[in-house]
């Protein structure tokens, strides 16, 4: 055998070797990823089931806006029906999928806020319940959001340094989307009394 077909043979063999660990490497961190991803999704979940509870709750009170219980109802609906699967993390499939939870958050909140006008309902021991499990599975969403972001992060970067970003190309890998903040949260809400 002659050198020259012998350092082919290496080379090959090196470049082999480097891709097979590249690629388990990107599968791992994708694998990451979705394990995050069905975290997220099992928050919103919680949240989604939480939701039913409450407006039969609030349904109770007398005279209850039936606006914002239908428009709670309808977001949760739009909500449940956005999903994504682990494998179409796009930033635009991210951001659809976000901005039906947030316009279910934003009915939750309206829903909230209207409860201050009837003093048996904020006096319902089952209500106040409701109310804590809400805020608490609103805590954990944000937690999960944020773990997600990281290991998107984690993933993102990998996908684009070089050598990896080569091997990612030929097998596939591709950036996935972040979670990102509510249009509209950069400004402070105005208080007034």
């Amino acid at each position: 055998m002659s050198k020259g077909l012998i350092a082919v043979i290496v080379v090959v063999l090196i470049l082999g070797f480097v891709g097979c660990g590249k690629y388990n490497g990107l599968v791992q961190k994708d694998e990451v990823v979705k394990e995050s991803w069905a975290g997220v999704e099992s928050q919103y979940q919680r949240r989604a089931d939480l939701i039913p509870n409450l407006v039969n709750t609030v349904k109770g009170a007398a005279d209850f806006e039936k606006s914002t219980l239908t428009a709670v109802i309808e977001a949760r609906s739009k909500a449940t029906q956005t999903t994504i699967s682990a494998d179409q993390l796009t930033p635009e499939n991210i951001a659809k999928f976000q901005a039906a939870q947030d316009q279910l958050s934003g009915s939750l909140s309206r829903l909230l806020v209207s409860v201050e006008q009837y003093p048996n309902l904020k006096a319902n021991q089952n209500f106040l319940e409701l109310q804590a499990q809400l805020e608490g599975t609103e805590n954990r969403i944000s937690v999960e959001r944020g773990k997600f972001n990281t290991v998107v992060k984690d993933y993102n970067q990998e996908v684009r340094t070089f050598p990896t970003n080569l091997f990612a190309g030929v097998f596939g890998f591709s950036q996935k989307g972040y979670f990102t903040a509510a249009p509209g949260s950069d400004k402070a809400p105005s208080v007034q009394f």
